[in-house]
């Protein structure tokens, strides 16, 4: 019973980190009405960087946010209105192939990138939290994990502030809620994609640096969590930060439980089969909304 208990606490915990990677991607799927490939991406630049700050500077990851967090919303916002806005103005009927295509196009430009300037070696950064550990109840519980947890309640409580208490986050809001009556009402639609798209990738430099005590870094390592947080976002429910909270906290315990009893590489099985039958009880997801 204690294992299955150890199996839960620790898929809760790696559970809070995918639903803060999953809160960037959200963002942009949510306003933007497009998946957004290149978000892996981001996050693997976002690693990098805290990676290099740490080797070449001594700054502590925890403390890269301040210097990862603006970068990334700057090429969050470069990305979107050089390469995806373009599509978006051209495009009435707003068909996502051609977004979709370019957001993939730009995931493999920085993955191949990093692997010309940093090579194919894993890379890792020891801290005074990697391996850090303390028991509850004989549940041992991993310390950068737990602070990755904090990280997303914190993130989600900023975004839920952000979205709800000023006139900006009211504007996204309103854009991805109904592009042309936000129009209407006198938004930039065209910024407000743009500063979506910013936030989103800025958030991948709080999840990168709550990642790198205690995962590798690597070129392709944003692929290996594209598609779970894919899933996560469409079992939380598009748009619903909750949502995506709660997706990734469901993710991790089913990763978690499966990996205890079976096999962790079953875990995957499970996992669609779970996210189909939500989608087939609730196709909005759990907490989102149907769209008119």
């Amino acid at each position: 019973m204690r294992s299955f208990w150890q199996a839960t606490v620790s898929g809760l915990l790696i559970g809070g980190i995918y639903a803060l990677i999953a809160l960037g991607l959200n963002i942009v799927f949510g306003t933007m009405r497009v998946v957004n490939f290149a978000q892996g991406a981001l996050l693997m630049a976002g690693m990098f960087m805290a990676y290099w700050l740490w080797e070449l500077g001594g700054v502590h990851p925890y403390l890269s946010p301040l210097v990862t967090v603006p970068l990334l919303f700057g090429l969050g916002y470069l990305i979107q209105r050089a390469c995806v806005s373009p599509l978006l103005a051209r495009e009435r009927a707003r068909e996502p192939m051609s977004v979709l295509l370019v957001t993939l196009g730009l995931a493999l430009v920085l993955e191949n990138a990093a692997l010309l300037f940093f090579s194919a070696d894993f890379k890792t950064v020891q801290t005074d939290v990697s391996l850090a550990t303390f028991k509850v109840g004989g549940i041992i519980v991993s310390v950068p994990r737990l602070v990755g947890m904090g990280a997303m309640i914190a993130t989600c409580l900023g975004l839920y502030l952000f979205f709800t208490r000023t006139d900006l986050g009211r504007a996204v809001r309103a854009t991805g809620q109904d592009r042309e009556v936000a129009r209407l009402m006198g938004i930039d639609d065209a910024r407000i994609y743009g500063f979506a798209y910013a936030l989103s990738a800025a958030l991948m430099g709080v999840a990168a640096a709550v990642l790198v005590p205690f995962f590798y870094v690597h070129p392709a390592l944003g692929t290996s969590f594209l598609l779970k947080v894919f899933v996560i976002v469409v079992l939380g429910g598009i748009g619903s930060m909750p949502g995506a909270a709660l997706g990734g906290l469901i993710v991790g315990v089913v990763e978690g439980i499966v990996g205890l009893y079976i096999q962790a590489s079953a875990a995957q099985i499970v996992l669609f089969a779970v996210f189909i039958g939500v989608l087939f009880l609730r196709p909005a997801g759990l907490l989102g909304v149907e769209r008119q």
